[in-house]
């Protein structure tokens, strides 16, 4: 199965562009039409968004100076392939040591009183 991930860049575009505090992005997406609550602009820099508005990206990219591309970086490779789990309960990718001792299962404990 092929892994696809990505990395946010805008914290560290932000620092090399002299913008240390996350509120100095508020009035700059303003003057370019994007009104953002200072608390989502603070989300927006020290989180990875999942979704993105195609506005606020070309906005951040005006702002920056940059392309999608360094604010987005993005990786993919091959990850392990999935196998299906066995009906005896065995876990794909671990090797089939009848042997080896296997986690034990909790039981409910049954509380029994001695009769007077």
């Amino acid at each position: 199965m092929r892994t696809v991930s990505y990395t946010w860049n805008l914290r560290r575009l932000m620092a090399e562009h002299g913008m240390f505090a996350t509120t100095d992005l508020v009035p700059l997406l303003a003057e370019r039409g994007i009104e953002l609550h200072y608390t989502q602009v603070y989300r927006l820099v020290t989180g990875t968004p999942e979704r993105l508005n195609m506005q606020v990206l070309a906005a951040l990219c005006d702002i920056l100076g940059v392309t999608p591309a360094d604010l987005i970086s993005t990786d993919a490779h091959e990850g392990a392939k999935r196998t299906r789990r066995a009906a005896s309960g065995d876990r794909p990718g671990e090797p089939d040591n009848t042997d080896a001792p296997r986690p034990s299962t909790p039981t409910r404990a049954r509380i029994v009183r001695e009769q007077p």
